[in-house]
């Protein structure tokens, strides 16, 4: 960065291959060393997209999360609100940095910003009280498997609390057993009742619920995918998912997006994107 210009192949060849830790610790040197905040000066050398991933791969994920909850506040992000509520369990940092930096708590944006059933939703999963040991009860699941069929497909309209009960509070494995359960009970998939059942927000939050239970990487493999097919790109989600998963499972949500459509993810952002915010994408992707 200094003098005229700006290095980017020298930012990306850095910031790309380090941890979260790492570049915590870079941080922390250039602030001794320079003596200014490296966010703050790599904000005012670069723009767009580009910037907005560097930024990013520059925060603690909790830091990360709150500033992307609070643009999801602007906005009505519902996908953004569903993705942090079921992967991440740090509310209370969480909250401390909503609270401190933007004067309100998860629960209050959330209870401010939806309504009905789907805030229920999200409000049970923030409580973050899923079981989460690995134990699966036999005749509890057929009796939950059972019951999320008797609320929907079995009867008139459709008892939604039913489904929140047991898709909110179970533990991972005792869900997939409920859900082999209840294809045998209903002859559909789960999912197939769901998108019957419900629609909008409601059906967006509990189909993400089950296809996160059933393969998180296969999840974010498809909204990978949305956001980049057919005309133009929702950067906002493909820059979250890039940078917040980038070394966490990868390599798994690759293998997943080259298994469900036939094409590289690599191959997917390199025609999808331009200039340096493509070729940091590229670096945080790995190759083919």
């Amino acid at each position: 960065m200094k003098g005229a210009g700006t290095d980017e192949a020298a930012i990306i060849k850095v910031l790309a291959h380090r941890t979260i830790a790492q570049r915590q610790r870079i941080k922390l040197a250039y602030k001794q060393t320079v003596g200014k905040d490296l966010a703050e000066d790599l904000s005012s050398e670069l723009s767009g997209h580009f910037q907005s991933v560097v930024l990013g791969l520059l925060m603690p994920v909790p830091v990360y999360d709150a500033y992307e909850l609070k643009a999801a506040m602007k906005v009505r992000g519902l996908w953004l609100y569903v993705e942090i509520h079921i992967f991440h369990v740090y509310f209370p940092f969480c909250n401390f940095l909503l609270m401190a930096e933007y004067g309100k708590t998860l629960e209050d944006a959330v209870c401010g910003d939806t309504s009905g059933m789907f805030q229920r939703v999200l409000v049970s999963l923030l409580t973050a009280g899923r079981d989460e040991s690995d134990k699966v009860d036999e005749a509890l699941a057929v009796k939950d498997a059972k019951d999320i069929f008797e609320a929907g497909e079995a009867r008139w309209g459709t008892d939604e609390v039913k489904f929140l009960t047991v898709l909110c509070v179970r533990n991972r494995n005792h869900l997939l057993r409920v859900f082999d359960e209840y294809k045998k009970i209903s002859k559909r998939d789960i999912e197939d009742s769901i998108k019957r059942e419900m629609s909008g927000s409601l059906e967006d939050v509990f189909l993400a619920i089950v296809k996160c239970l059933r393969s998180k990487p296969a999840f974010f493999a498809e909204r990978l995918y949305k956001s980049m097919k057919g005309l133009g790109t929702t950067d906002s989600v493909l820059i979250r998912i890039m940078v917040s998963r980038a070394e966490i499972d990868m390599l798994d949500i690759k293998e997943h997006f080259l298994k469900m459509y036939g094409k590289s993810l690599h191959s997917f952002i390199k025609g999808d994107t331009s200039g340096d915010y493509r070729k940091i994408l590229l670096e945080l992707c790995g190759g083919e």
